[in-house]
């Protein structure tokens, strides 16, 4: 993970990049499609594993890219599979050194994992209290199962990655809007260089009917681990 911000590679993943390079990535996809969606897993894949920024990017541009259709599912394999790789990387390597340095920060996570793995890890997936990365890594530490740890991600992840992947799908417009404005200001640099020339995506252009949707469904199955628990405590006391 060092070596990759060393690098500068985190860099890469951001609206700009993928913005001024729509439509030149959007005629690739067209024509090597399975290649395309082969490379944008791996590189989703790699940026999880590494811990790099830019889940929440590569989501979008999931959905920008290759429609929520097929953004979706993707973006769900590879962000389970790049979790699944760090869980091992953290638990075979350095994690009891991890472990001392993280004290305080797991003990927040220790009594719910406790008390049910998977239940516990369901909920911090469904409700982003904390940062992925810090979910990614504290089952681990904490000697959860692996198959809990795939279940629990895959699971949990997909009412936030739906979002984001059905707001990406609905961008196309705007990202090629933005292009039209950044293209502008580029040119007008010989006669005003003093210009700058920023690339914004407006946010509220995510707001859509598609990403509201799937926000109130991943309120809806955020309830499903405090259902779970209390049925669970009816049927011990029955």
């Amino acid at each position: 993970m060092a070596i990759a911000f060393a690098l500068g590679w985190h860099k890469y993943l951001s609206f700009k990049t993928i913005g001024v390079n729509f439509e030149a990535l959007k005629a690739f996809i067209a024509q090597n499609f399975a290649v395309a969606l082969a490379a944008y897993i791996a590189i989703y894949i790699a940026a999880v594993a590494l811990s790099l920024p830019g889940g929440a990017v590569l989501t979008v541009a999931g959905g920008l890219l290759f429609g929520w259709q097929t953004g979706l599912p993707a973006s769900v394999v590879a962000a389970t599979t790049g979790a699944s790789i760090l869980f091992w990387i953290v638990k075979s390597s350095f994690g009891e050194s991890l472990a001392s340095k993280a004290g305080p920060v797991l003990s927040k996570f220790r009594d719910g994992f406790a008390e049910n793995a998977l239940t516990y890890l369901l909920f911090l997936r469904l409700v982003p209290v904390f940062p992925f990365v810090l979910v990614n890594i504290a089952p681990a530490l904490l000697g959860v199962p692996f198959r809990t740890y795939v279940i629990g991600t895959l699971i949990g992840i997909i009412p936030g990655t739906a979002a984001f992947s059905f707001a990406g799908a609905g961008l196309g417009s705007v990202v090629e809007t933005q292009n039209t404005i950044y293209q502008a200001c580029l040119a007008s640099k010989p006669v005003n260089p003093d210009v700058a020339c920023p690339y914004t995506i407006n946010l509220s252009a995510l707001i859509t009917p598609e990403l509201l949707a799937a926000f109130a469904l991943m309120g809806v199955v955020s309830l499903i681990p405090v259902a779970l628990k209390y049925f669970r405590g009816r049927h011990a006391q029955g």
